[in-house]
């Protein structure tokens, strides 16, 4: 089973994870004559700044925001207020151009002009920070990883449940025993209206990223999907109609990925089951126990301990799972809550990441894996058999041709 953080780092090292400030202070501060240029990118009515993203820089000491592009008049005035921008640009190349920022935030929540925004900044010389979805198709993120590895910058991405810290605590304790072997994880998405595939390219992502966080490197995927109760087909396939993350199809959707580590992980989205099946999230199964994440910028956790299947006496309970730390302790970073905290949190790592010439644990890499879960689910449920991973084709499985 592969790991980003090792227990080892986890719980030894973790100089990097407290450095950054996941848990708690400001982390390390660079000299005055050190600090970072930063700029930011948005496109006001095209997926504007994602989830705050023109505040993530806000108060960081050791960078200063030179600049914000957004060819939107009024939105532009209105972040380059948020960021403290010294300057605003209304095309985000004459920006790059002028600028050479050391650091771009790509903020648009809409996907569809991540790529060249992102290969724009990475010719510029800049270290990436992206909302997500990363791209579109998996061959625009190959491209940008290709180009990224080739210059040596680091790229992160707003799966920010990745470094929440009780998230961390998690997937070390697991791997520690907490629930003894790791046999399943069941996801699902937050569904309601967005129910199928708009569901998985949106929230599915999130879930995606933590699945292989637990669980290790897909092997094969199985799917069914449905639209109003019949298979569709590739012709079906539609905008997402609110978030902008490229074409997809089906309303319901029930994926199966085998995990080479031999544990099993499903994804389900279907109008009707928000209910019943709770939070958006997932339930992690081991031998010993289970393991409730509800998703979110501020993840909850909750543990059944030594589950029972004789119904009629069960006697255990859900406690709530921390770690061992009261979650009042972790509710803020640099005085942020919410959003901008979970933001803050994926920042420091990837500030530091950049510092030591590793990897950040919000990796443009991870991004591209979590979306490369999603389109094999398509791929596979169009096709109805199994598709093996990585994909071999590139392009987006719901685009003909």
């Amino acid at each position: 089973m592969t790991t980003t953080v090792s227990r080892r780092q986890f719980l030894r090292g973790s100089s990097s994870l407290a450095a950054a400030g996941l848990f708690s202070g400001l982390g390390p501060v660079r000299a005055a004559d050190a600090s970072r240029k930063a700029a930011i990118i948005g496109h006001t009515g095209a997926g504007d700044y994602g989830h705050g993203i023109e505040r993530i820089f806000a108060g960081l000491p050791d960078v200063s925001v030179v600049a914000v592009a957004d060819p939107h008049e009024g939105g532009r005035a209105k972040a380059k207020a948020a960021s403290g921008a010294a300057r605003d640009y209304a095309d985000y190349r004459d920006m790059l151009d002028r600028e050479k920022p050391d650091l771009v935030a790509i903020g648009p929540r809409w996907a569809g002009e991540h790529h060249a925004m992102a290969m724009a900044a990475l010719q510029a010389g800049a270290h990436l920070y992206l909302e997500k979805p990363f791209t579109v198709t998996l061959a625009e993120a190959d491209e940008i990883l290709k180009l990224a590895a080739q210059s040596g910058r680091r790229i992160a991405v707003a799966h920010v449940t990745r470094c929440a810290p009780n998230v961390l605590r998690l997937e070390a304790a697991l791997r520690d025993g907490l629930i003894g072997d790791l046999l399943e994880i069941h996801t699902v998405g937050k569904m309601g209206s967005r129910s199928g595939g708009q569901d998985m390219m949106v929230l599915g992502l999130h879930v995606f990223d933590l699945a292989r966080l637990f669980a290790g490197e897909v092997e094969w995927c199985q799917a069914r999907i449905r639209l109003q109760g019949a298979m569709p087909t590739v012709a079906q396939a539609k905008e997402s109609p609110s978030d902008r993350v490229g074409p997809v199809v089906g309303d319901d959707i029930f994926a199966h990925f085998a995990m080479r580590s031999g544990v099993n992980v499903t994804f389900r989205s279907r109008p009707g089951l928000e209910k019943a099946a709770g939070p958006f999230g997932m339930e992690i199964i081991g031998s010993r126990g289970v393991v409730r994440l509800n998703s979110g910028a501020v993840p909850s956790l909750s543990l059944l301990a030594a589950p029972s299947r004789a119904a009629a006496t069960r006697t255990e309970s859900w406690v709530d799972w921390n770690g061992g730390v009261d979650p009042a302790t972790e509710a803020t970073i640099d005085g942020l809550t919410a959003y901008d905290a979970a933001h803050r949190r994926v920042v420091r790592d990837w500030l530091l990441a950049i510092d030591e010439g590793r990897e950040p644990l919000a990796s443009g890499e991870r991004a591209m894996k979590a979306i490369e879960m999603a389109h094999g689910a398509f791929r596979a449920g169009l096709a109805g058999g199994r598709v093996e991973f990585p994909l071999v084709d590139r392009g987006h499985p719901l685009i003909a041709g």
